[in-house]
């Protein structure tokens, strides 16, 4: 199978144009990594489209400590990294190569362009892509965060500060404890901590951040 034979397989390439295949056979570029080489690292800037040709591909998030959480194994024919191509954010994980892989990568410049003669479809690209670039770091946190790490992420961005007065959404903890994906009584536990830590003072049922800097240190 020629490239674009093999372009033509894939679900955002089925519906181009002969002409259009042709293009993105000439400005698609083509990498070979050996097992375990980084293809590229999360928080870099986005290159493009990367669309496995040959091999496998391993993309993973990884704690500042080292530990690593796999997101998905792209085969042959599977695509990634196509967030950042729409919401012009950065790599929001990591891939090395689980195999010796063969890798086409399309630039972002020509991703966008493909679709520019249609604005609704992009501003809905880009929607999608930020709902899945949330999902993606929902998932950091459920796999590197401690419970009271991911309370405080919620606190700061949501509790009324006592120095600079912010009304915000003033969660209940059954619905702190949903987020977090824990039990009520374990987010009560962690909430007593950040109080008797100086962070956070309950009063009633509202939560008032009393020292953002220790919060932020916990996350």
């Amino acid at each position: 199978m020629d490239t674009a034979e093999f372009f033509r397989t894939i679900p955002y390439f089925t519906k181009l144009s002969p002409g259009e295949i042709d293009r993105l056979g000439r400005d698609t570029t083509e990498q070979r990594f050996d097992r375990g080489e980084i293809l590229f690292l999360e928080g870099e800037p986005c290159l493009g489209l990367y669309v496995v040709r040959e091999g496998q591909v391993r993309i993973f998030k990884t704690s500042p400590d080292g530990k690593e959480q796999v997101l998905t194994m792209a085969g042959p024919g599977a695509t990634f990294n196509d967030v950042p191509i729409f919401d012009g954010g950065p790599n929001p994980a990591s891939a090395s190569a689980f195999q010796p892989s063969r890798v086409y990568i399309v630039s972002k410049a020509t991703m966008i362009s493909l679709i520019g003669n249609c604005p609704m479809a992009l501003s809905l690209l880009r929607g999608f892509a930020g709902r899945l670039r949330h999902l993606t770091v929902l998932v950091e946190d459920l796999s590197f965060r401690r419970v009271v790490s991911r309370l405080a992420k919620i606190l700061l961005e949501s509790a009324v500060s006592t120095d600079v007065p912010v009304s915000g959404r003033q969660y209940t903890q059954q619905e702190m404890a949903a987020m977090v994906g824990t039990a009520r009584d374990v987010v009560g536990r962690a909430l007593r901590d950040l109080e008797r830590e100086g962070a956070i003072k309950m009063d009633g049922r509202r939560i008032v951040v009393t020292n953002s800097g220790k919060l932020k240190e916990i996350v």
